[in-house]
């Protein structure tokens, strides 16, 4: 998943908190100041930087592609509501039953059935967390599967053929044929989250349904349509987040007390909390930012617990390590990419010519935007099968690059198909048609090569990655065309579309933080890339490779040769344009706050286990 208001109420920025004592006047007077003790410390506030232009804006856990993103997933709603299972043990990419909801789940008949057992946790009213949560969160999904962002056809909750409690704390689905069982774990029941009887409802004023109700709104379809229009619009009223009833009842370790339009969010522990790790901070609060530098220049004050570091400021750290903290980058197990539309209807019919993708991945400069722009912080990505961290799934045409930089390579595979090149203007198409030297399917007789790219604004090794790229374009006469918006701004634009419809413009996005494995966490690619998947953005259209995901998922005795086969495919054929993966953030954090690392390979958001010392 992609790793990325009304009037302000409170604008945090390096102008409104520029000190301690401002930063105290935004919310606490707490110190947070650098400390070599070991003795732990009960309470204190601990100050969390989000990331540039990107403030948490959903809180409702049945999410939509507008707003899927690993900030609201994992930065925001995990605090208040937690998935049945748990992922993420310190820095390992696996599973982790101990802080999950439920048990180990029981695979039978031939992997067709699938038995849970919930642990019994509390929601914050007192209820427990059971299986009847579980078919509350399942008919919303079968009743509006497509407004799910996770929702790919066939996939969940298509192949899911019923389901029932059998039990107060018992969950039972029967599926439609074999699976394997640790893709349906990893990447299908990853995507369950109970969610409590106190949201089966179409107003706020409308009764809780009981357990046993007959008549509950979410057991029809239609009741079930109601009850998401109703969150889903409660979720939109940004301003009203830490005041409407729905939003107060929680499983997760913290309650959101306080939130602005603008994304500062400030919670406090959930007395409640069932979990294993119980909070120590008396309160955790989240700061919203328009811009890295905007931070930086807080977090040079020392009023930031846990904040980060630029690229461009990177030899600032030195310094920064004098005020009090620890450099720990942050790593996601993910790939970065910029999606095309294929479906624009202009130059969605280039796009869907391999040869254009091709001579756009020759323009990309990876190692060369790795040294210069990223100060080495960066790895080449080649392929949608992460090759860092380290893992098992990545094999060697993951590692090796197919379209090394070359503006020759470019240039040729253009003139090749029909292209005439001008050094003054973008190329034009003069030998339309679908022969193998002319411009292809839909590509009409001197239509131009440009290309409108918008990217994540505020941060500077984007920018100039875009402006490398722009320049690169402009040898061989592709026009590429910048402009720059906040993260949510990206994402939202750049979704999937038809060609008829009036939100089709969108040609090319950067949200500058690609894609990451959750909660969809084995790599197989079927939310990314098969045909109608929530998150194909680009609307990529491939037999094959529907295929090869659907391999994948088989029950089979060597499950990588299948994940071989698929992510070699995706090495060649370009689905998005590949471009380098960067660390998610080069933590700051202060040195009197413990337990703050190791980081989530999943980007979880875990102040429950952080602790002061003194």
């Amino acid at each position: 998943m992609w790793s990325k208001g009304a009037k302000a109420v409170l604008r945090i920025s390096a102008a409104a908190c520029a000190s301690t004592l401002a930063l105290a006047s935004c919310g606490s007077s707490v110190s947070v100041a650098s400390s070599s003790g070991t003795t732990k410390v009960k309470g204190g506030v601990a100050y969390f930087a989000e990331a540039p232009g990107s403030p948490p804006n959903y809180i409702f856990p049945f999410i939509n592609s507008s707003v899927f993103t690993n900030v609201n997933l994992y930065n925001f709603q995990i605090l208040m509501y937690r998935n049945l299972y748990f992922f993420g043990n310190g820095a390992k990419a696996s599973i982790n039953y101990g802080e999950s909801l439920a048990y180990p789940p029981v695979y039978s008949d031939n992997n067709t059935t699938v038995t849970i057992r919930l642990k019994g946790w509390k929601w914050s009213n007192g209820e427990t967390v059971d299986a009847r949560d579980l078919v509350f969160w399942m008919n919303l999904m079968k009743a509006n599967k497509t407004v799910w962002a996770d929702y790919t056809p066939t996939d969940f909750p298509d192949n899911v053929v019923s389901y029932k409690a059998t039990g107060p704390l018992t969950f039972v689905m029967h599926l439609n044929k074999t699976y394997s069982a640790d893709w349906f774990t990893y990447n299908e029941l990853s995507q369950l989250v109970p969610i409590p009887l106190f949201w089966d409802k179409t107003s706020l004023s409308a009764p809780t349904p009981s357990a046993t109700s007959t008549t509950a709104p979410d057991l029809t379809t239609a009741g079930a349509k109601a009850v998401y229009n109703f969150l889903n619009a409660q979720a939109q009223d940004l301003a009203s987040y830490a005041t409407n009833p729905l939003w107060k009842v929680v499983d997760g370790p913290w309650k959101l007390v306080g939130f602005t339009t603008v994304g500062r969010a400030t919670f406090v522990p959930n007395k409640a909390y069932s979990g294993p790790i119980k909070p120590t901070l008396s309160e955790f609060v989240e700061l919203p930012f328009n811009s890295e530098s905007a931070e930086f220049n807080v977090l040079e004050t020392g009023s930031i617990t846990y904040g980060y570091l630029p690229i461009s400021d990177l030899p600032q750290k030195a310094r920064l390590a004098s005020l009090g903290y620890n450099f720990a980058p942050w790593l996601l197990f993910g790939f970065d990419y910029m999606p095309l539309n294929f479906n624009n209807p202009t130059d969605g019919p280039i796009f869907r010519q391999l040869y254009f993708r091709q001579a756009l991945q020759h323009l990309v400069d990876q190692q060369a935007w790795i040294s210069s722009f990223l100060h080495g912080l960066g790895v080449p990505t080649y392929s949608p099968v992460p090759v860092v961290p380290a893992n098992p799934f990545a094999d060697q045409q993951s590692k090796a690059n197919p379209y090394p930089y070359s503006v020759q390579a470019a240039a040729t595979l253009l003139k090749d198909h029909g292209w005439r090149l001008s050094s003054t203007g973008p190329a034009l198409c003069v030998k339309p048609g679908t022969a193998p030297d002319e411009c292809g399917a839909g590509v009409a007789l001197n239509q131009p090569l440009t290309i409108n790219l918008q990217f994540l604004s505020g941060i500077n090794s984007v920018s100039q990655e875009m402006q490398s790229l722009k320049s690169a374009g402009a040898k061989v006469g592709i026009d590429i065309a910048l402009s720059e918006a906040p993260f949510n701004t990206v994402i939202s634009n750049a979704s999937a579309c038809t060609s008829s419809s009036a939100s089709c413009s969108w040609q090319m996005a950067n949200w500058g933080g690609g894609w990451s494995y959750s909660p969809d966490y084995y790599p197989s690619g079927e939310s990314l890339f098969t045909t109608g998947a929530g998150a194909n953005f680009g609307s990529y259209n491939s037999q094959v490779a529907n295929q090869l995901v659907v391999e994948t998922q088989v029950d089979a005795s060597n499950p990588q040769v299948a994940l071989d086969s698929y992510q070699n495919y995706l090495v060649r054929q370009l689905p998005v344009i590949y471009q380098p993966e960067t660390y998610y953030q080069l933590s700051e954090i202060k040195s009197n706050l413990k337990g703050a690392t190791p980081q989530s390979p999943y980007q979880y958001l875990l102040p429950e286990n952080w602790y002061f010392t003194k």
